[in-house]
């Protein structure tokens, strides 16, 4: 999940794009695949929905980490950009690829299950419960990420899809964690959906969970002299 490498900053943006891409079409496309052979049970369409994702994040982290980082997430490029590893004008064409590519990786995803390509969902999430769902959502995952690059650089994909899998279930919200995905699933009216009015406050409680576990982070891993100085 770091910046540092050789490629280009447009080979990194297209690796932005691409997984984001490819992230979405697996989280929408496994969705409706998972709701129409769950047969109206919603807790084994949640599991087919909850497998593909953390997989994919395994494989798209080990793929696209050495040329972007792997963001594929906002919220990620938010802590790396106030860790002064991205500068702004870099973090913001981030943050548009992210997004540019989740809702392409939507668009593919209703293609390929011959639905209609544009939609919007009516699929209902909002309320306190969920609100601070995605914030400890995103908290962990961020946390997860930080901590992990800290301890074993190596095990961040493996680290992140399963706290992805554990999150969609022990979370209100089914962990969206991620502004961009909250973005391009609003334009699905399918399982994975999320009404475009909800957006807003899933954003916002997104991105104070990832500003938290930035500066848990800081405190977590600061030298225990550095403390003792303070």
């Amino acid at each position: 999940m770091t910046t540092t490498s050789p490629n280009t900053a447009c080979q990194k943006y297209a690796a932005e794009f691409i997984g984001t891409a490819f992230l979405l079409a697996t989280v929408v496309g496994s969705g409706i695949m998972a709701e129409t052979l769950a047969n109206g049970n919603v807790a084994i369409a949640l599991l087919g929905n909850t497998i593909p994702t953390g997989a994919i994040l395994v494989v798209l982290i080990t793929m696209f980490g050495p040329i972007s980082g792997a963001h594929f997430n906002p919220a990620v490029t938010l802590v790396f950009a106030l860790k002064k590893q991205l500068s702004i004008p870099e973090s913001a064409i981030y943050v548009a690829m992210q997004i540019a590519g989740g809702i392409l990786g939507v668009w593919v995803a209703h293609m390929m299950f011959d639905q209609p390509v544009f939609q919007w969902s009516a699929k209902l999430r909002t309320g306190e419960a969920q609100w601070f769902a995605e914030l400890i959502a995103t908290f962990g995952l961020l946390l997860t990420i930080l901590v992990t690059l800290k301890q074993k650089s190596e095990a961040v994909p493996m680290a992140v899809g399963l706290y992805i899998t554990a999150a969609y279930w022990f979370t209100a919200s089914t962990s969206f964690a991620n502004p961009a995905v909250t973005i391009a699933r609003s334009l699905s009216n399918s399982f994975a959906g999320i009404l475009v009015d909800h957006v807003p406050a899933f954003i916002i409680a997104q991105l104070t969970g990832a500003v938290l576990a930035l500066l848990v982070n800081k405190y977590l891993l600061t030298p225990a002299n550095a403390h003792q100085n303070a």
